[in-house]
């Protein structure tokens, strides 16, 4: 028996009480997807990220580790929630238009003392101050650097269209501004290389592909760990009690960490380590989270039918954004149907053994968008469900 054959009677077995659809976690694995990221971040803490994880009971889980420390959230709604809920040290790490959510900071010292907020432009600020009402309390804030490669003077650009502030000189005059500012007390800096931290290297059947990205991703590293450090040079020279200076992804984490500019590492996607990131050379994880379809149809030979299946993740629509059939090994998609929303047809042999009623287990494309789809995760040790926990779905809380 196969090691994924084995994992796939395991988790028959710790569900056989419960239908599908459904979605679980294997603890052992994310257990161990925990400890591989702490080795990689050789020593340096990892802020995790939640929208990678979506579920409470998991931050729980992962911050209780020794290596871990604080959450870089997704919207300040759920930042403000998650404060309220008993966490701290909680990062922002997108800038935020909730004027109503900046009023409740700025009239709570809690909430204002647990949440730094994103800002890569003096506008954002005014907004900030304009939603205050008559909230007076010290705001938090983090820069965010742009990270992207601009080479050939800027006429190519490699990475995410994020924060417009690339050099030193833009950084420290913002970094000016804050300080000057009174309501705002300026308290780090953070820098994602999603061209290095969220691309894969080793993509199958891709050799010439795959080789551009490991040179363009080495360039990369080179230039952002000079840009960063000048970064942090000149944003101390205006701050010198800057708290955090934030970077990398799962992808990045043992390159960023070893930058003496950077304090801590962010990640979030290598705990349930979804299908994005099998095509790295720099590490393998564990699949930890995955989801079951029941066989509800057997068209014919070497066909079933499933309930449902077509989540795609957000970002650039492609083939890679789909999920994909894992468990048994060897089923796929009918090309000319894909995976739908109410049913997905899936052809191959082991379609045969599979009867109505049996689960097929699925792999999504990015960490937590799954706890988009499902109220409650169950969580697995060995072949048994220890217990159900919900989601932010599952607990009414859908931030974007």
């Amino acid at each position: 028996m196969t090691a994924r054959a084995a994992d796939r009677a395991r988790y028959d077995r710790a569900t056989a009480h419960l239908d599908a659809p459904l979605a679980l976690v294997d603890l052992d694995a994310f257990d161990a997807n925990a400890e591989d990221l702490v080795r990689r971040a050789g020593g340096k803490p990892i802020r995790v990220a939640s929208k990678s994880v979506r579920c409470r009971t998991l931050l729980e889980r992962v911050l209780a580790k020794d290596g871990f420390a604080g959450i870089m959230s997704f919207t300040l709604a759920e930042s403000l929630w998650l404060a309220r809920s008993g966490f701290e040290d909680i990062l922002l790490a997108y800038p935020s238009a909730d004027r109503a959510a900046f009023a409740e900071l700025a009239a709570d010292p809690k909430l204002a003392a647990a949440v730094t907020v994103m800002v890569d432009d003096v506008s954002q600020l005014d907004l900030i101050d304009g939603a205050r009402g008559e909230g007076s309390e010290v705001i938090r804030v983090c820069l965010e650097l742009d990270t992207a490669l601009k080479l050939f003077g800027g006429r190519v650009r490699v990475g995410a269209l994020r924060s417009p502030l690339h050099s030193p000189a833009q950084v420290a005059d913002v970094a000016r501004a804050v300080s000057r500012r009174p309501g705002f007390k300026l308290v780090g800096i953070m820098a994602y290389e999603g061209h290095i931290a969220g691309v894969g290297d080793a993509v199958a059947g891709r050799p010439f592909r795959s080789r551009a990205i490991r040179l363009m991703q080495s360039t990369a590293r080179r230039e952002l760990a000079e840009r960063r450090a000048a970064v942090v040079r000149a944003v101390r020279a205006v701050v010198p009690d800057l708290e955090y200076v934030n970077g990398g992804g799962t992808g990045s984490v043992q390159h960023t960490a070893a930058e003496d500019a950077v304090t801590e590492i962010a990640a979030g996607s290598g705990l349930y380590v979804p299908r994005l990131f099998d095509n790295y050379t720099s590490f393998s994880g564990r699949p930890a989270a995955l989801f079951a379809q029941p066989v509800v149809r057997r068209p014919g030979v070497g066909i079933v039918t499933v309930l449902g299946g077509g989540y795609p993740a957000s970002g650039a629509a492609g083939p890679d954004r789909l999920p994909v059939p894992y468990l048994p090994e060897g089923l796929r998609y009918d090309p000319q149907e894909g995976p739908g929303e109410v049913q997905t047809p899936l052809l191959g042999s082991p379609a045969d053994d599979l009867l109505i009623g049996d689960k097929v287990w699925f792999r999504h494309a990015k960490a937590g968008e799954l706890c988009e789809r499902f109220d409650v995760l169950h969580l697995v040790e060995g072949d048994t469900v220890t217990t159900t926990v919900p989601t932010y779905r599952g607990e009414g809380r859908t931030f974007l």
